[in-house]
Order: C-alpha cells, then structure tokens, then sequence
C-alpha cells in the first residue's frame, strides 16, 4: 500500500531513514509493519495503522524542513501525541524553535516536548518554576543550561545549585573530606549539565571564585539572595519546613528553580514531602510556572518510557 506522502528531498530522506534505517527499524517495529521506501514513495504492509504511519511521516517532514535532527525517541514521542489525538501541536514545537542556549560544543539546547517548551517558558517568564517528573525528563539539565547560559552573559551574578544531602537526612560529617567532597558524589548530573554548557575549565574557574556556589540546602538558612539564580534539585526530599525556608530565600532580580521526582521520596515514612506540599499549595499564582512532565517526556532511549510506565503500572496494581 502506498502512502500519500512523498519525501523529495534526498537529505530529508536520510533524516528521516536514521542512520543504518534505525528511525524506519522503529517505526516498523511501533507499527508491526513493513516499510519500504521506492524512490521518493513509501510503501507499508500490512496497512492496518496507514492513518497513523501517514501523519508520523507528514510531521518528520515537518521536522526536517527546521533543520532538526530526528532521533528514535522523537519518533517514540511523535507517535504518543498521535494516539493522543494532539499530533497538531507538534508544529508548534517543532516550528518555532525556543533555544534555550548553546552548548560548549557549539550545539544548540532546544525543548524537544510540549511539555519541556512549557517548562522553558516558565523559566523565562516565571520567577520561581516547578519542573516535576521523573528521571530523564530534561528538568534539571535544562534549568542548569539555561541558568548558566544567563551567567555567560552576565545577566545575573552567581548561581547556587543545592539539594537535600545523603538522600533526606543531610547527615554528612561521617563522610570523608571537606565539605565540598562530602557533598559532590551528590551533585554530579549538575556538573555534567555545567560542563555542557560552560565547558570544564569555566566551570571550574566559576567554581572557584565562588560565582557558581553548590551547597547543601542546610546552608541556605539565614540567606537572601539577589541577583542571583538558585536551583533545588531533588526537592521531593525536602520537608514541609526545608521547603519553606528555601522559597523565603528569593531575593531581588533572582530567580528559583526547583526540580523533583514525587515518586522518588526518600523521607521516613509518615513525613511529608515539601515539594508534593508546594506544587499544591502554591497553584495558580501567576509568578509560579509549574510543569508536570510524564513518561512521554522522557528524552534517554525511547524504551526508557517503557520501562517507567511497567513499573508504574506494577506500583499501582501492587498499592491497591
């Protein structure tokens, strides 16, 4: 059966292809179909999902007219939108491209899902943002690229990257070092996304003129803090009380950003966690972006999101 839709471009095609066919592996593979490409015409067998198969490709056309390189998980997550019946939203992602920064490497960091675009918004727009969900959503690395992207440009003065230390408790004098190595095992996808952005040597450099502060979030008491970008990471660790003396924080042309897993909570049992409280409690106030992301948001290999939606299924069957 042929599809109507044609690929004229030969570096469309090869886009589209992957490389050794892996994006066309894939979507045979989503589908349970045959896919054959003639020339510049695709044929599928069977032609059961055809609707389907034919919008996939009408979108990864779109895509390749922005000069965007096409990966095995956009096509995991073009399909989910499709089933969704959300595939006209697409072009908005992929059309209007939100760059959040560049990397060292010269690459650019732009969203790569609705929800990752909302996120960014709010952490242009917004003066304290939410980024909720589970690992492999993008939350943390981008609010560290896009911080570090405005101390580049010197847009703010310092960045302060914290988190709850040795998962809830903090409890960190029986480790080894000063406090620095007691808290950087802690800290390291934080530096990953520094060094992406600034590259190692800045980093390092920032580090040590302590333009770029990381800390426990124990050592936020007592502190205002302008001019100045400040991210919680792993905030679904945080109590109720930590939770609040962190937001009392913000000071003048400063921003937060908090970041968390609420089905990750370490807390002992019967605590409550700060960020599950927060998200609640500080709805609908227009200088709070909050973003809720899923497993469709999950940008590591497509079979990931998999991976987390068995396991939440399981969760939820074996909690009833």
């Amino acid at each position: 059966m042929k599809l109507d839709v044609t690929i004229q471009n030969i570096n469309d095609m090869q886009n589209i292809c992957g490389t050794n066919n892996q994006n066309i592996k894939t979507i045979e593979n989503i589908y349970n179909t045959k896919i054959s490409l003639i020339g510049n015409e695709i044929f599928i067998e069977p032609d059961d999902s055809r609707y389907q198969i034919e919008t996939l490709f009408s979108h990864l056309l779109l895509i390749c007219q922005n000069n965007y390189q096409i990966t095995e998980r956009d096509i995991a997550y073009i399909d989910s939108l499709i089933k969704k019946g959300h595939a006209h939203e697409l072009e908005e992602l992929f059309s209007k491209k939100d760059i959040v920064c560049k990397k060292y490497s010269g690459a650019l960091i732009v969203p790569k899902t609705l929800n990752q675009k909302l996120y960014v918004y709010n952490l242009k727009k917004k003066a304290i943002t939410f980024g909720v969900g589970p690992a492999g959503t993008g939350k943390t690395y981008l609010a560290i690229a896009y911080a570090a992207n405005l101390l580049k440009k010197e847009e703010i003065k310092k960045l302060v990257l914290t988190r709850p230390a040795v998962e809830a408790g903090e409890s960190l004098g029986y480790l080894p070092g000063d406090l620095k190595e007691k808290i950087d095992p802690y800290l390291r996808p934080l530096y990953d996304a520094l060094y992406d952005t600034l590259g190692v040597e800045a980093t390092k450099s920032l580090i040590e003129r302590e333009i770029i502060e990381i800390a426990p979030l124990a050592y936020m008491r007592g502190r205002t803090l302008e001019n100045s970008i400040v991210i919680l990471d792993e905030a679904q660790n945080t109590t109720r009380r930590q939770m609040k003396m962190f937001l009392t924080r913000l000071g003048e042309n400063s921003k937060m950003i908090i970041t968390g897993d609420i089905s990750q909570i370490d807390l002992p049992k019967g605590s409550a966690s700060g960020l599950k409280e927060a998200i609640k409690i500080l709805k609908n106030i227009d200088q709070i972006g909050i973003t809720i992301f899923d497993n469709n948001d999950v940008v590591r290999h497509p079979l990931v999101s998999l991976i987390l939606a068995r396991y939440d299924q399981w969760e939820e069957k074996n909690n009833d």
